[in-house]
């Protein structure tokens, strides 16, 4: 003979009520950050500036 079980509710009864501010910001999408790439232009071009710059104070008179 089978055990007998309860049917289950329809609705589950929730403790505490939903925030309404949650649900917002559950949505909202964080900025778009740089790309590596363009991180990596932006330091081979401020070291090929650094290298002008070095190579226009002290020129190189080495024969």
């Amino acid at each position: 003979m089978p055990q007998f079980t309860s049917p289950r509710p329809l609705q589950l009864t929730l403790r505490k009520p939903r925030n309404p501010l949650v649900a917002p910001a559950l949505k909202r999408q964080a900025g778009r950050h740089q790309s590596p790439h363009d991180a990596q232009a932006q330091r081979q071009q401020a070291r090929l500036e650094l290298r002008r710059l070095l190579r226009d104070r002290f020129p190189d008179d080495s024969p």
